[in-house]
């Protein structure tokens, strides 16, 4: 048998996955529905836009439900307290600066189903929180770029 995917994920990132699983299950389900009845109203469904455009929104809903039921059953929830304080880990808040220019990037190590890289949170599967995970703060790190490669050096590790 094959082992299942674990999702390594905080707590609050969780929470994120189960209220969407919710919001999709107990609104967006029922709207779907109402959408399709209506459409069906429209008659002949083979020219009808409204009906094929609320069938496509319901494959999308009910795929997206069974990704996040399937990210939920296997959650591992990793508390970063257990961890050491100035450690690099999940949950935690990683502020560096690249060397020679000195210029500061911080980021959010967080698992994959949480990642958002525009806000500032980097999945623990991304490059750059491969190689600072397990770091300290005052470690120099060299990060593997697809143009190359990126010295960092750690300026702070924060829970988050």
């Amino acid at each position: 048998m094959a082992e299942e995917k674990v999702y390594p994920m905080t707590l609050e990132g969780k929470k994120q996955l189960e209220d969407e699983l919710e919001e999709l299950k107990t609104v967006k389900r029922g709207e779907i529905i109402e959408r399709i009845k209506i459409a069906r109203g429209f008659g002949d469904l083979s020219e009808n836009s409204e009906y094929e455009s609320a069938k496509d929104e319901q494959a999308f809903v009910e795929g997206r439900i069974t990704t996040l039921e399937n990210m939920l059953r296997f959650a591992q929830v990793v508390d970063s307290d257990e961890v050491d304080k100035d450690e690099v880990s999940i949950g935690k808040t990683v502020v560096f600066k690249e060397l020679p220019d000195e210029e500061e990037e911080e980021y959010k190590i967080v698992g994959s189903a949480e990642s958002d890289p525009f806000s500032g949170k980097i999945s623990n599967d991304s490059p750059i929180a491969q190689a600072l995970i397990g770091k300290r703060k005052g470690d120099k790190v060299t990060i593997e770029i697809p143009n190359g490669n990126m010295e960092v050096e750690i300026v702070s590790v924060k829970e988050s």
